[in-house]
């Protein structure tokens, strides 16, 4: 009789386990993309610079869903001088901190005059 409950539990615990594996708890997607912008006023659309040596470049860069995105160009200096945040609430990470500390609204333009090392960025969140 011993023998038998002990495999009644036994084949309790497996299907516990074996349960509780099938259970999916979800996580915060990070799952920001860089999409074409197409003139769509939903999507965060940054004017970006990259200063190098003696000259620099100019990017109008659009970006859809929440998530980080980090890969703007290294070896250099990069800055921003406008932000338009569609309908997303947005941060930019420069001079070491997450700004503002409150992410910008939705339907917001942020702007900066344009000068090499103006306002540093070297991340976009979209919260």
């Amino acid at each position: 009789m011993q023998r038998i409950n002990r495999r009644v539990a036994k084949a309790a615990l497996v299907s516990a386990v074996a349960a509780a594996s099938l259970i999916v708890v979800p996580t915060p997607a990070s799952a920001i993309d860089d999409v074409e912008c197409y003139n769509i006023n939903e999507y965060v659309h940054v004017n970006w610079h990259h200063h190098y040596g003696t000259g620099f470049t100019t990017t109008h860069q659009c970006f859809a869903n929440a998530g980080e995105y980090s890969n703007f160009r290294p070896g250099g200096t990069n800055w921003v001088d406008k932000i338009w945040t569609g309908n997303n609430r947005v941060q930019w990470y420069g001079d070491g901190r997450w700004q503002p500390a409150t992410p910008i609204g939705k339907w917001t333009t942020f702007d900066w005059p344009n000068h090499p090392g103006g306002v540093r960025i070297d991340a976009i969140r979209i919260v």
